[in-house]
């Protein structure tokens, strides 16, 4: 059975970083697309970054664009979210997600394109 676990969530106050981690298991899984949501309280989830394998592309939310970078190790199914210059507003529970597919520009950014998700991880930027 496919798990996605993420790490690396705390409590950090506003201007600080962190990096959240998501390992995928079993190390057979290949995934194609991978990607960070988050989801505020009261709020929908929405998507954060992507990354496809395959040519290392990568898409960013306008909200955290030059602040966020998504990367990973596609043969140790792992995939990072280096989060810079955090506000109180980037509070949330943060999302990992792949998908065994391609996800295109129609669908990268949205959650009911990915088949697998971790279980999330609280990031709380404090002002």
């Amino acid at each position: 059975q496919v798990q996605l676990v993420e790490s690396g969530g705390g409590l950090m106050e506003a201007g600080g970083s962190l990096t959240l981690s998501c390992a995928a298991s079993p190390h057979t899984f290949k995934s194609v697309t991978m990607g960070w949501f988050r989801q505020a309280p009261g709020q929908e989830r929405e998507f954060v970054a992507a990354i496809w394998w395959s040519g290392g592309t990568k898409a960013y939310a306008d909200s955290v664009k030059g602040r966020f970078t998504i990367s990973g190790d596609n043969a140790k199914s792992t995939v990072y979210l280096q989060m810079n210059s955090l506000t109180p507003e980037d509070t949330a529970v943060y999302y990992c997600a792949a998908d065994t597919t391609y996800l295109s520009e129609r669908h990268y950014s949205a959650a009911f394109a990915y088949d697998y998700w971790g279980q999330g991880t609280q990031v709380t930027v404090s002002s």
